[in-house]
């Protein structure tokens, strides 16, 4: 008997949400993401802002990374946030807190991105 399409999309899905990393599945008792949001470009960030857990996520039992790509002002300041990829439940609590960074001021803007890490 040949799977169905469904069953497969479920599994994929459950074995997407099983591959979070061990460092990354501690709870923040406060109802927080943990906080592991890392940034790939060359910018130093002077000021993060840890994303708020949406509570649909947690009533889902919903955890996952929401990749983001930044503009970054010269001053440091976030002009713009792009979602690249990540859950879309997830997505606007990072894109959120990613908007209240700060990064180190340079002469050009700069393109960042970003790794936001949400688990219960």
């Amino acid at each position: 008997m040949r799977p169905r399409p469904l069953i497969l999309v479920l599994a994929v899905s459950l074995l997407s949400l099983c591959s979070v990393p061990a460092s990354a599945q501690q709870a923040d008792k406060e109802g927080q993401a943990a906080p592991s949001a890392q940034s790939e470009g060359q910018r130093k960030v002077v000021n993060r802002v840890t994303p708020m857990y949406p509570d649909i996520a947690r009533t889902m039992d919903l955890r996952g990374v929401v990749k983001v790509q930044v503009m970054v002002a010269p001053n440091g300041a976030p002009k713009s946030v792009q979602i690249k990829g990540g859950h879309p439940i997830l997505a606007q609590a990072a894109v959120d807190a990613v908007l209240k960074w700060k990064w180190a001021a340079t002469g050009h803007e700069s393109k960042e991105l970003i790794e936001v890490r949400f688990e219960q």
